[in-house]
């Protein structure tokens, strides 16, 4: 392809991905796999440098944008050599029309950039949420340890005890440690959030909503494949992803449990998983704190829907205060930097049950928030989340 087909194909590309967003459909990643998959012509280059211009100019773009070429045009704004390939020539972009504006810039549509600000994301900390990402494994420490496993790359270690940073671009699922079980492909952060419920063997502790079970398997590690550990969810395709990732892992505690929206209690105490221990709340949300790996996720994203998130916040964390026993924990984790789905979701929550207090949480990363903990891109260099520890009395 020529540089001016790679951006007229980006363009066709970005006209999806806007499609989907406002949709409700596909994801970038897969929109954009698909595309390729009908153009087998494309080289691998040309497929790495329109993914990199196509994500470029979504990072590029705060509101959505009216089409992919107006994106395009914001990508190319403040880049010359960029926008002298809008020429007209064959598969290539036309050129730039007499008062042709491109797309505005921002961080994101400007209702959830002022939520942002209220929230105390603002300057280098909002910009930080449309860098690239890093790539982050955890060592299963069922099979492995950190100090010893052998990787093709030098690998960092980071502040997590099982985690290790990888160059980017790293096929890690190529590898034999990943097909053997040795390793993970899990964001730093997220694994010191799971570190914050302190799952320790012999325990019941559940997963309330498991997904495809990262953190479930990260949780059964910690207690050494001994105890209890319910994995449990309402979308049954995720759910069932768990069961061959914990084969691969070794893991043998974790029992799936397809849940019933607003009949979890129940399905959770016929699998005698009531009075537990431990239960962690990794609860759906805006999911502001990925828009590193997912930048299109913030055109997704309209008052309504945040508004059924945190409602659903909040019915979760009801359910899960009463699946813990006397003096047990409840770890509520959103990857998210909106106060609405952290700090005050957690102030209700305590105003709601007062035999439950907030437990201070020392994870040798994030800033207080409220009663609980924030973690954000550009101070701890991991996803945006929000963590807290209550305990009941």
């Amino acid at each position: 392809m020529t540089p001016p087909a790679r951006i007229q194909a980006a363009i066709e590309i970005l006209d999806l991905i806007i499609a989907a967003a406002l949709g409700q459909g596909a994801p970038g990643d897969r929109i954009i796999a698909e595309w390729f998959r009908a153009r087998r012509f494309a080289g691998s280059g040309d497929r790495r440098a329109v993914r990199d211009l196509v994500y470029g100019a979504v990072r590029a773009c705060g509101p959505v944008p009216a089409d992919g070429r107006a994106a395009m045009l914001r990508l190319a704004q403040n880049d010359t050599a960029l926008a002298s390939l809008f020429d007209g020539s064959r598969h290539g972009p036309a050129p730039r029309a007499a008062g042709e504006t491109p797309a505005l810039g921002g961080i994101a549509p400007e209702w959830l950039e002022s939520a942002l600000a209220a929230s105390g994301i603002t300057g280098v900390a909002a910009e930080a949420l449309l860098a690239r990402a890093p790539l982050d494994i955890r060592v299963n420490s069922l099979r492995a340890s950190r100090d010893t496993i052998a990787l093709p790359v030098p690998a960092q270690p980071l502040l997590a005890a099982n985690a290790l940073r990888l160059p980017p671009g790293s096929a890690v699922e190529g590898w034999p440690a990943f097909t053997d079980g040795l390793i993970e492909v899990q964001d730093g952060g997220s694994q010191l959030v799971c570190e914050a419920l302190a799952a320790r063997a012999g325990e019941t502790v559940i997963d309330l909503c498991a997904g495809a079970g990262g953190k479930t398997l990260a949780l059964a590690a910690a207690m050494d494949n001994r105890g209890r550990l319910l994995a449990c969810d309402t979308d049954r395709a995720r759910l069932s992803r768990l069961a061959p990732r914990a084969e691969r892992a070794g893991v043998v505690v974790a029992q799936s449990v397809l849940l019933d929206p607003g009949r979890e209690v129940q399905a959770i105490a016929a699998q005698d998983g009531l009075n537990a221990d431990a239960v962690l709340i990794d609860a759906p949300c805006s999911g502001t704190g990925t828009w590193r790996r997912s930048p299109e996720a913030r055109w997704r994203l309209t008052p309504a829907e945040l508004a059924r998130l945190t409602a659903l916040q909040s019915r979760l964390l009801d359910v899960g205060a009463g699946l813990v026993g006397p003096g047990g924990r409840l770890v509520f984790v959103t990857c998210s930097l909106l106060d609405a789905e952290g700090a005050d979701q957690i102030a209700a929550f305590l105003a709601r049950h007062p035999d439950w207090q907030a437990e201070p949480l020392n994870l040798g990363a994030g800033t207080t928030r409220g009663a609980g903990l924030r973690l954000d891109p550009a101070r701890d260099d991991t996803d945006g989340f929000f963590v807290a520890r209550l305990i009941r009395l």
